[in-house]
């Protein structure tokens, strides 16, 4: 079974009112919406998600990623791993406008981190849903950022602190 094509996934937050709205229509009120030095930090409870309480984001627009982890709803389970995907990111003082570039790297913290949504990737590019300019900064930006990341030892708070980012990662 081949991967689905999508359209592109934009992700719209407005700073003002709090608000992250979704290509698909649907939009989140965020408890965390915080314009910072290095980006944007959001934050969002998950009630639908039967395994995840909330969700952390953080845009980082000159590295031109998205850094996502899952709380666990239980604190005794062990989280998933970060996630950093390549995005496209335009922004104004009030709206922050993300174009999702479907490829990412998985960063379980201790351990090697390792290219994600390959194959949903691959059949954006070869379905012209993509554009080359997107699919080629998508590659760059995901090998540029595995390249650094090893060179940290695959430890995102090390990789961070080196872009001149020194609050904790996943936030308490």
């Amino acid at each position: 079974m081949g991967a689905v094509i999508t359209p592109q996934l934009v992700d719209v937050v407005d700073t003002f009112t709090a608000e992250r709205s979704y290509s698909s229509g649907s939009s989140r009120h965020l408890t965390v919406c915080q314009v910072e030095r290095w980006g944007l930090r959001l934050e969002h409870p998950t009630p639908e998600d039967p395994f995840a309480d909330s969700e952390v984001t953080w845009l980082l627009p000159e590295a031109g990623l998205r850094l996502t982890h899952q709380r666990p709803r239980s604190r005794h389970a062990r989280g998933g791993p970060s996630v950093l995907t390549a995005v496209r990111v335009q922004h104004d003082s009030r709206t922050w406008r993300t174009t999702d570039l479907l490829l990412g790297l998985a960063v379980p913290g201790g351990t090697t981190a390792r290219i994600v949504r390959s194959e949903e990737f691959a059949a954006a590019v070869a379905g012209q849903v993509l554009r080359p300019s997107d699919a080629d900064m998508a590659l760059r930006t995901v090998h540029r950022t595995l390249e650094e990341i090893s060179l940290h030892r695959h430890d995102l708070g090390a990789w961070l602190a080196a872009h001149g980012i020194f609050e904790p990662w996943p936030p308490l």
